[in-house]
């Protein structure tokens, strides 16, 4: 078993660490973590990579994770990882467009237009069919996931939809808002940047 601190250590670190003890073969890992971003972020990771995992609260911003590998699960989640980009060559129906939205409002100048046009610009999404992948959403973009009305009427639109929602954790803690997110995944710059790196095209309004 590998143990390891990541007290302190602020997403993507926790998450890079356990990425690096993964890929070196490790079946037991055990995490302490102090926020909350790294601990939904560390299970979600380890999840995913076929993992069993578990996490207890130690004290008021303190949680351990315990995780165990599924060799099934596991066996099923590099499967998974090393046949999509050959499930999409040649088809531009499948092709992954990212957006990657980084303020609630859209344009500079006056806040209620703004405020409509990116209510505007998210119901017309759809418009983009199979290509839209995944929506990336950070700094004050995270508001739209805790902020009623029909900005976020639309991101669960297309979270139903299928559309992969990822959500800055990060920034949600910044601006007090984990608690009040209503759509996506708490995510981390490690995951953000793997999107934008693994994307056909990347639309910023």
């Amino acid at each position: 078993m590998q143990f390891l601190d990541c007290l302190g250590l602020a997403c993507p670190q926790p998450v890079i660490l356990c990425r690096s003890a993964v890929d070196k073969g490790v079946e037991r890992l055990e995490v302490l973590v102090d926020n909350e971003p790294a601990l939904e972020n560390v299970q979600r990771f380890l999840q995913g990579r076929g993992y069993t995992v578990s996490a207890s609260q130690e004290g008021p911003q303190q949680w351990r994770i315990g995780a165990t590998v599924d060799a099934g699960a596991a066996a099923n989640a590099a499967a998974g990882v090393s046949a999509a980009p050959e499930a999409r060559d040649g088809q531009e129906q499948d092709l992954r467009t990212l957006v990657l939205i980084t303020t609630e409002t859209l344009g500079r100048g006056d806040e209620t237009l703004g405020t409509k046009l990116m209510e505007n610009f998210l119901a017309t999404l759809p418009e983009l069919g199979s290509r839209l992948w995944r929506l990336v959403l950070v700094n004050g973009g995270v508001k739209l996931t805790a902020r009623p009305g029909p900005a976020l009427d639309s991101l669960q639109k297309l979270a139903q939809q299928g559309v992969s929602v990822l959500v800055c954790g990060a920034c949600l803690g910044h601006y007090g808002l984990l608690e009040a997110k209503a759509v996506g995944e708490t995510s981390n710059m490690l995951d953000i940047v793997t999107s934008m790196d693994l994307a056909d095209k990347i639309i910023r309004p």
